[in-house]
């Protein structure tokens, strides 16, 4: 679960430390998303923030791995932001798709729901959307193609360079 908090009369340290202890949190300040547990940050420039926010939350609950920290989803969803800078159309699409989904969440919007089958089942009622599509169709190539991640769900990467599979455990399934 991703907790965010917006920053409005600012955050002192010992708030940060009590909030942290609850579990994963996205800090919102200026134009950046900030994970101060995990040190790392994902600056906007045509979302906001909180929609970006909002974004890795979805991410994790439509492509689902526990093992996955936060930064690999705000990675895949980083390419959101540019895109809707260069779109109009792309930028409206997804702003309103959030603004639609917090709605449907009720008061602490989507990200404030803190059951993922809550989640979840509000995602079952948008999943024939545009705005559901663009995110799931996109994702599956910009959480999966991250290098970095490939080792974790055992796969070696493109063969060729390293002679091809035909030579390299092609007839190894001891599975089987």
């Amino acid at each position: 679960m991703v907790t965010v908090y917006e920053k409005t009369n600012g955050l002192s340290r010992r708030d940060l430390l009590k909030r942290g202890s609850i579990g994963a949190m996205l800090v919102i300040s200026g134009t950046a998303v900030i994970s101060p547990q995990n040190a790392w940050g994902l600056e906007t420039t045509a979302l906001k923030p909180e929609t970006m926010a909002t974004l890795i939350t979805l991410a994790r609950d439509i492509y689902p791995h526990d093992q996955l920290a936060d930064r690999f989803y705000a990675i895949a969803v980083k390419g959101q932001d540019g895109r809707a800078a260069k779109d109009a159309a792309h930028k409206a699409l997804i702003e309103d798709g959030i603004a639609d989904l917090n709605a449907r969440a009720g008061a602490g919007g989507y990200s404030g729901l803190g059951w993922e089958d809550d989640r979840v089942a509000l995602l079952r009622e948008i999943e024939t959307t545009p705005f559901f599509q663009a995110i799931r169709g996109d994702l599956v190539v910009s959480l999966y193609n991250q290098p970095e991640l490939w080792p974790i769900f055992g796969y070696e990467g493109e063969s060729y360079s390293k002679g091809g599979y035909i030579e390299r455990g092609f007839s190894d399934i001891e599975w089987l």
